[in-house]
Formats: structure tokens, C-alpha cells, sequence
């Protein structure tokens, strides 16, 4: 579950955006409803910014309660290569001591906001605890980073729902787009991304977020391509329950 975006959130502008906010808050009010009672039983992992768990607790408690993993999303969804290492440090300390205050626990992994880090983040995402990162996206089956003891579970573009799902107004996002991908365009990538994954033996990570997946329309698409999916007969888990699989596994390290 995405929050807002982190730059608007941090300058306060955001609040005079109450159509822009209120598309953010779709996800929570609504988005993770649907989406609960269409994942049931699968398991999912949601990447929630610590803000979120901050002001919508109950909600965020019901995904684990599912049987859910949630995992780390920044506080404010910040640009992590915007800070040095202590400022990333100090961001993650105070996500995770939310996580435990509100969840019950830590979280175990990681996926930075807007997909860039520092050198020297994986090394501190190990120091701190985490298991795993799903922060790249240079490959389509886990890595060990070689200078931490840290599993990489890369997640694709072709599988983010921005990328067909989203249009924004102030700006434009997509930046000239007219419209959004039609919905049998959508479900067409989506079972042609799956079906390249299972006969390569790779490991299918999504970037959907239930402010846009979870709407009517889009969740029906949801519901078919799992659908498709589960005729496949593939293993659903966690990122925590592949990252501890892939801990057993005889990965190269990079």
C-alpha cells in the first residue's frame, strides 16, 4: 500500500491538493477492502510508508491479521538518495519503531520509495535488521548482494500499475498521456509478463497499489489475471517467505 507522494507530503503542499490526497486515500478507505476479500487466501506483501501505519493503524493491522506481510516503505515515501546514510538510518529507526508500536513488529523488508539508494544502503538495511530488499530492478530471480548479507527480489515496471493503471492531473502522469491503457491491453501484458516469468522459472514481483488496483474496474482485471495464474499452479508467498527460500538456495552474489 503506497502513500502519497513523499515530496508533497514533506512540503505541506499536498493539503491544498484535497482531489490529489483524497485519490491516496482511496486506497485505504476502499482499495484495501477489495483487495482483501479478492487476495483471500493468497499472500501478499505490502510495502507501506510508516506515515500511513502512523495515521490508519487499523487498517494496516487488518492486512497482517489477513495473513499479509507488511513491509518497509520509507516514512514519508522519501527519496532515500536524498539522504546520507545517517539521515537514512534515522528515517528507518523511526519507521521501525512505529511498525512495532502499531504492528506488533519490525519489518523484515525493505523497498525504497522511488527506487534509488546511496552506497553503503544495503550494507545499513542489514545492519538494521532486514532480510531483504525489493528495491531493484536489474533481474528476474533474487540475488545475494555481495558486500551484505542482504536478499535482492527485483520487481519489474511491466508490473506496476501506474504504468497502465494511473492517470493524475497537476501534473500529468503519464507526462503527455491522454488516457490510460485499456483494460484488455492491461490484463493482455499482465498474462503475457506471467507466462514469460513461469517458463523462464523466474520470480513475478508486482508494484500495485491499492489506491488504483483496487478500484472496480481494475480489481476485476486482478481477479482474472490471479485467476490465470492460479491454472499455472505456481507457489504465491511473501517476499519474507522467498527470501528466506532463497537464503537456501544456491544464488550468485552481485
Amino acid at each position: 500500500m503506497d502513500g502519497p507522494t513523499g515530496d508533497s507530503m514533506l512540503d505541506g503542499s499536498l493539503r491544498r491538493r484535497p482531489a490529489y490526497f483524497s485519490q491516496k486515500c482511496y486506497g485505504v478507505w476502499r482499495g484495501v477492502d477489495r483487495l482483501l476479500r479478492l487476495l483471500d487466501p493468497l499472500p501478499a506483501t505490502f510495502f507501506v510508508p510508516a506515515w500511513v501505519v502512523e495515521h490508519w493503524p487499523v487498517q494496516c493491522r487488518r492486512l497482517i491479521d489477513a495473513g499479509h506481510e507488511v513491509a518497509h516503505h520509507g516514512y514519508q515515501h522519501e527519496r532515500f538518495a536524498d539522504h546520507d546514510l545517517a539521515g537514512q538510518r534515522a528515517i528507518i529507526e523511526r519507521s521501525q519503531a512505529i511498525f512495532s508500536a502499531e504492528l506488533g513488529s519490525r519489518a523484515v523488508g525493505f523497498r525504497t520509495p522511488s527506487g534509488d539508494w546511496t552506497p553503503g544502503t544495503p550494507q545499513l538495511l542489514a545492519e538494521l535488521g532486514f532480510s531483504y530488499s525489493s528495491s531493484m530492478r536489474d533481474d528476474d530471480r533474487p540475488y545475494r548482494h555481495a558486500d551484505a548479507d542482504l536478499i535482492e527480489i527485483p520487481a519489474r515496471s511491466e508490473l506496476d500499475d501506474y504504468a497502465s493503471l494511473a492517470y493524475t492531473r497537476d501534473p500529468d502522469w503519464p507526462s503527455g498521456g491522454a488516457r490510460i491503457a485499456s483494460y484488455p491491453a492491461t490484463l493482455d501484458s499482465w498474462r503475457r509478463e506471467a507466462s514469460g516469468y513461469h517458463a523462464a522459472g523466474g520470480c513475478l514481483v508486482t508494484i500495485f497499489h491499492p489506491k488504483f488496483v483496487g478500484r472496480p474496474g481494475p480489481a476485476q482485471l486482478l481477479a482474472e489475471w490471479l485467476g490465470a495464474l492460479r491454472a499455472a499452479d505456481p507457489w504465491f508467498a511473501t517476499l519474507a517467505e522467498i527470501a528466506d527460500w532463497a537464503r537456501t538456495a544456491e544464488f550468485a552474489a552481485r
